[in-house]
């Protein structure tokens, strides 16, 4: 090891001498075979850094350009490039699913377990990021779990009622876990007919997936390719808005949408050619001119003379005070990434009460609040003056107060109706005035609080903001109002 380390401080001095960096005997042996098979995958990993960096040059780079937080790798792999058989045959006995192929034991599904042999610290962040359990708050939350059985499974109209029938696994996979991620299965073996002949696969269920949650088959939590998108797992493409719209762009998230009208938004796809999406730390005013959310949530941001603005971070909420959507009210972050332990009064998986008051014990206090907060503005500070950051979060914390305070009364309008009796408080998301309740927070409070948050102008106000907060109040009051008469027009029982 002692070696290694001279050769390393060697390089950084004389970078000249940094060896050549070779493809793995097995990595060789499977591209032989993929170049016919599979030939986009081979040629995406072709143009990869995988393919053209090993760990022994990642790790002789200065501190801040370094992309490898792996202190040491295995020798085998020091001067070796990151190829097929380096990540699919990569701890192979943790792999349940791992099977014999042309004499290597693979496994499809390289999970963060095995990143984590050259990016440790970005795998142990990522861990205690709220993306990595997405799959588990979803699912593991039984009150969100009813929202996803309206939302995914079968109605049915019969003798003038809406019988709902639950949803399955394909529809799940195909919709909220998409994104949230599956529960990825190995169910056995099945046998292919290929170009090479026949061969026997892991059979998996619930797969393809590269939701941010995804439960892996060794027991890993979470996917790299969401962001880092495969073979090439290029750090451009996740820089990029685009690669966070394939999630967050409905309506329940619209941050793709509130970017891309925004100034920010508008000057990335006006000059983004000219920027410099590669460059490691990326430097405000020199790689880039604008923030896309990579720079505001993730990356190590410099000035011109070097000052570091926000440290790079796989923990997503490391720059983020306030938790802005999915919930009926925006509120302080979670401590952990885990949320199904949230509890409220009313026994609800909730993190506030339905009256909006948070459940504190469960949320990061006002000073951690400030912490993050001040993160996050040190990035707008390389742009722009402090009155203008400060008058910025000072109109985002009154959108919070705003739309927390629309939501409040629609909360008030349908709890009316489940103590009258004129909605069933068993199943929340299944009846019409439930539903506009549901549009209240989960559209139109979302909606108008990240047009706050990123400038996103009109999403504020007409196109689901607070337009549209207002018009659903008055639909739920009439909506009640037409209930209360029914009921007493409805025939004793």
């Amino acid at each position: 090891m002692r070696t290694t380390l001279v050769i390393i401080i060697a390089s950084i001095v004389f970078p000249s001498q940094l060896p050549a960096v070779n493809i793995s005997e097995d990595t060789e042996g499977c591209i032989g075979c993929h170049e016919l098979v599979t030939p986009g995958i081979v040629a995406d990993w072709k143009k990869s850094r995988h393919s053209q960096v090993s760990p022994f040059i990642a790790m002789a780079k200065q501190p801040q350009e370094k992309r490898m937080s792996a202190l040491k790798v295995a020798d085998n792999l020091l001067e070796t490039a990151v190829g097929c058989a380096e990540c699919h045959t990569m701890n192979a006995s943790a792999h349940p699913g791992s099977f014999d192929h042309n004499g290597y034991t693979v496994h499809t599904v390289v999970s963060p377990a095995d990143c984590a042999t050259c990016h440790p610290v970005e795998v142990e962040e990522y861990s205690e990021n709220l993306m990595s359990q997405a799959y588990g708050n979803l699912m593991g939350n039984p009150l969100y779990l009813k929202m996803v059985d309206v939302t995914n499974g079968l109605h049915e109209y019969s003798n003038g009622d809406i019988n709902y029938h639950g949803t399955d696994e394909a529809n799940n996979a195909d919709s909220c876990l998409s994104c949230h991620g599956t529960e990825v299965r190995i169910t056995g073996l099945e046998t292919r007919d290929t170009i090479m002949g026949e061969m026997d696969f892991s059979a998996l269920a619930n797969w393809p997936n590269i939701g941010v949650g995804r439960l892996n088959p060794d027991g890993s939590v979470g996917s790299c390719s969401p962001c880092h998108a495969r073979h090439h797992y290029s750090i451009e493409v996740a820089r990029k808005p685009y690669t966070c719209a394939q999630c967050h762009k409905g309506p329940d998230v619209p941050a793709a949408k509130v970017y891309a009208v925004s100034v920010h938004g508008n000057i990335q796809k006006s000059i983004d050619k000219q920027w410099n999406f590669e460059s490691v730390p990326w430097t405000v005013g020199t790689d880039f001119t604008a923030p896309t959310c990579a720079t505001c949530h993730i990356s190590l941001v410099v000035d011109e003379e070097g000052e570091v603005l926000a440290e790079r971070s796989h923990r997503m909420n490391d720059r983020l005070p306030w938790r802005l959507f999915g919930l009926p009210y925006a509120h302080p972050h979670p401590i952990a990434a885990d949320t199904t332990t949230i509890v409220n009064q009313d026994g609800l998986h909730l993190p506030t009460e339905l009256s909006g008051e948070p459940v504190s014990k469960f949320l990061i206090d006002a000073e951690e609040m400030t912490v993050r907060k001040e993160t996050m503005a040190n990035v707008c500070l390389g742009c722009h003056g402090r009155q203008w950051v400060d008058g910025h979060f000072n109109r985002l914390d009154t959108s919070i107060a705003s739309t927390n305070h629309m939501t409040l009364q629609a909360t008030r309008m349908v709890t009316e109706a489940w103590e009258e009796g004129l909605a069933n408080d068993d199943n929340p998301f299944d009846e019409a005035i439930e539903i506009e309740w549901i549009e209240q927070w989960l559209f139109y409070g979302n909606s108008t609080r990240l047009a706050s948050a990123m400038g996103g102008t009109d999403y504020g106000v007409f196109d689901n903001g607070r337009w549209w907060q207002h018009k659903n109040l008055q639909k739920m009051r009439e909506h009640l109002l037409l209930l209360r008469g029914l009921q007493k027009q409805a025939p004793p029982k």
